[in-house]
C-alpha cells in the first residue's frame, strides 16, 4: 500500500498530517485535537477498508454539516493513492446526510435521497446533541441562544420532604382523623364503623444557589445563572434563593423571580458590583452562614455551589464555613466546570478545603452536565455522606 506522493510503506503520521492539511487548504477548520483523534481511529480501522476510512475521518475531523460535501471531495482526491485498487472511496452521492430536528420527522428526506436505487449510506447528524457536549466557553453567540433554550427547558426542581401539614388520606394510614371519624359515624350513634385517616403532605425542599461570578468563572457564569433562573421560575420548585459570590456576597433572588430570563439576567448583572472580579469564597460563605444560612435558609435545603474553587482567602476559613453549612443543609452539591478537564485534580486551596464537606461533586462545563445536575437535585442521592477522597463524590442515578 502506498501513501500519496510516495512509494513503499506509508508513514501514518505523514498521511494524517497531509490529509488534515488538505482539508485546511479547502477552507475547513480542523483542530489539532481532532487530527490526533483521527490518527487513533486509523490505528483501529486500518487503511484497507475505504468505507471505514471515510467514516473515521468524518466522525473525528468534521463538526459542521455544511462541510460534508467539501470533506467528501477532498477525501476522494487525497486518498486515491492509498485505498486498495478497485475499492474507490465513498463520494457525496453515495451518502445521505440526515439532520435531526426538533420534530424528529426526517423519513421524507431519506426516501428522496435514495430514490435513485443506488446503495446509500445514511449518516445522522444532530445539532442539539453536538451542542450539548460542547464546552460552554467555546460557544458562539448564535450557539448561546440555543443553549439558553435548552437550559430553560430543564425546569430543575428539588426533591420532596415531608411537612407538618396533613390531608385526608384515601387509604388507611397511620394517622387517625378523629374529627372526620366522628362526623362519618354520627348516624351510627358514634360507633367508629367508618374510620378516617390523614397523611403527611410532601413539599419541595428549598434550593439555595451560590454562584461564583469571579473572572475565572466568566465563561460559565451566564449558564449557571440561567440554570438558577430556570429553577426559580419552575412552578414545581420550592423556595429558591440565589446569591452571587465574588469579592462580596449579593442576594439576587428578587431579580431572578422575573419571568423573562433576559430581563432577569440583565438585572442581576446590573445589581452585582463585583461581576468578573476577584474571589473570596470563604469570606462570602461566612457572611451567608451568619446572615441567612444557619438562621434557617439553608436548614434542610439543597445548597448548590457553582465555582471553580479558586479562593484568594484563607483555606481554613473555607474549611470551617463549609463544615457549618454541611451540618445544616440536607445536601451540598458543588458544580465545578474544571472537573471535566482530563487529569483534573483539586489543587486549588479553596476546592481542596471544601471537598470533604461536599455530598455531590459534578461537572458544569456543558449543557449535558447541567442536565445531570438537574437530575441530581430533583431526588435524594442513594448514598448520603461526604465526598470520599479528593475527587470522588456521591453520584445520584
Amino acid at each position: 500500500m502506498t501513501a500519496p506522493g510516495g512509494e513503499g510503506s506509508f508513514d501514518l503520521a505523514r498521511v494524517v498530517a497531509g490529509f488534515a492539511g488538505a482539508l485546511r487548504r479547502a477552507g475547513l477548520s480542523v483542530p489539532t485535537g481532532s487530527v490526533l483523534g483521527f490518527a487513533d481511529a486509523l490505528r483501529l480501522v486500518g487503511l484497507e477498508n475505504p468505507e471505514r476510512l471515510y467514516f473515521a475521518g468524518l466522525t473525528t475531523l468534521i463538526r459542521r454539516p455544511e462541510d460534508f460535501a467539501t470533506y467528501s471531495r477532498v477525501f476522494a482526491a487525497f486518498w486515491a493513492g492509498v485505498v486498495a485498487a478497485g475499492s474507490p472511496p465513498l463520494v457525496a452521492d453515495q451518502v445521505a446526510l440526515v439532520v435531526d430536528d426538533d420534530d424528529g420527522d426526517d423519513s421524507a428526506a431519506v426516501d428522496e435521497q435514495t430514490e435513485s436505487g443506488q446503495e446509500t449510506k445514511t449518516l445522522r447528524w444532530s445539532a442539539v446533541e453536538v451542542l450539548k457536549q460542547r464546552d460552554m466557553a467555546t460557544l458562539s453567540e448564535a450557539e448561546w441562544v440555543e443553549a439558553d433554550r435548552l437550559i430553560a427547558a430543564m425546569r430543575a426542581t428539588s426533591d420532596l420532604r415531608p411537612s407538618r401539614r396533613t390531608r385526608a388520606a384515601r387509604r388507611r394510614g397511620k394517622r387517625p382523623d378523629l374529627r372526620a371519624t366522628v362526623r362519618r359515624n354520627i348516624r351510627n350513634g358514634g360507633t367508629p364503623i367508618h374510620r378516617a385517616f390523614r397523611e403527611a403532605v410532601d413539599r419541595p425542599r428549598r434550593m439555595v444557589f451560590l454562584l461564583d461570578v469571579s473572572g475565572s468563572m466568566e465563561s460559565y457564569s451566564r449558564a449557571m445563572a440561567r440554570f438558577a433562573h430556570a429553577a426559580a421560575s419552575s412552578r414545581r420548585a420550592g423556595g429558591v434563593e440565589v446569591f452571587t459570590i465574588g469579592t462580596r456576597l449579593s442576594r439576587v433572588t428578587r431579580e431572578m423571580r422575573l419571568r423573562d430570563p433576559e430581563a432577569a439576567l440583565h438585572d442581576v448583572a446590573s445589581s452585582v458590583a463585583d461581576w468578573s472580579g476577584g474571589t473570596r469564597l470563604g469570606e462570602s460563605l461566612r457572611e451567608f452562614n451568619q446572615r441567612w444560612g444557619v438562621r434557617g435558609m439553608a436548614r434542610g435545603a439543597v445548597v448548590v455551589i457553582c465555582s471553580d474553587g479558586w479562593d484568594r482567602g484563607d483555606p481554613e476559613v473555607m474549611d470551617a464555613q463549609m463544615g457549618r453549612l454541611s451540618r445544616v443543609a440536607h445536601r451540598v452539591v458543588w458544580v465545578n466546570p474544571l472537573k471535566a478537564t482530563p487529569g483534573y485534580a483539586p489543587l486549588a486551596r479553596g476546592m481542596a478545603a471544601a471537598l470533604p464537606h461536599v455530598d455531590v461533586f459534578v461537572e458544569g462545563h456543558s449543557v449535558s452536565s447541567l442536565e445531570e445536575l438537574a437530575r441530581i437535585v430533583v431526588g435524594p442521592a442513594r448514598t448520603l455522606g461526604r465526598a470520599s477522597g479528593p475527587i470522588q463524590g456521591v453520584r445520584s442515578q
